[in-house]
């Protein structure tokens, strides 16, 4: 499907929209060393494929672990991917999705703003020296009043002008690299 959606278009960049899962070669990488989804090296090296994407999940990829524990594995996840990215696939990365559960266990506003500031500042020092993530997309922005639309990781700006801000500082960041 790449190759034909290049010949059709060649002018967009193209990605396949993965979590970033590896397969079974190599579990040690996936949460729990579990074998799910499919596998990040091989299928970002199909031909016409431009950039990767991960997602980070920690709360419900690894349930029943604790704070440290899923702390550690979004270090490595993240760690990872960009070497992998960098070196073996030799394209940039995006965290595509990435959030906070309002249902787990601990849950605040700041907990949360905590979790966000760690993903942007290794954001913004991963192009800053020259690596491969470039930046990410949080899950998901909405508007005060889309209430039937929530789904447990919605950021509402309204409701939490912390992490407004600290998007707002990440942009500026990021907007400053150039």
């Amino acid at each position: 499907m790449a190759t034909h959606v290049k010949s059709i278009d060649g002018n967009h960049l193209l990605e396949i929209g993965l979590e970033g899962f590896y397969g079974e070669s190599m579990k040690q990488n996936n949460p729990g060393n579990q074998v799910v989804g499919t596998y990040f090296i091989s299928n970002n090296q199909i031909p016409g494929i431009d950039f990767t994407t991960i997602h980070l999940y920690p709360e419900q990829w690894m349930q029943g672990s604790n704070k440290e524990e899923q702390s550690a594995f979004v270090e490595k996840w993240i760690l990872t991917h960009i070497a992998d990215s960098n070196s073996r696939l030799k394209n940039p990365l995006l965290l595509t999705e990435f959030g906070k559960s309002s249902k787990s266990a601990g849950y605040s506003v700041g907990a949360s703003d905590e979790y966000y500031q760690y993903i942007y500042n290794t954001m913004f020092s991963c192009p800053k020296s020259g690596g491969p993530l470039g930046g990410g997309l949080f899950w998901q922005l909405m508007a005060s009043g889309m209430d039937s639309f929530r789904d447990v990781y919605e950021v509402v700006l309204d409701e939490c002008p912390s992490t407004a801000a600290i998007i707002y500082q990440q942009s500026q960041r990021l907007s400053a690299i150039n």
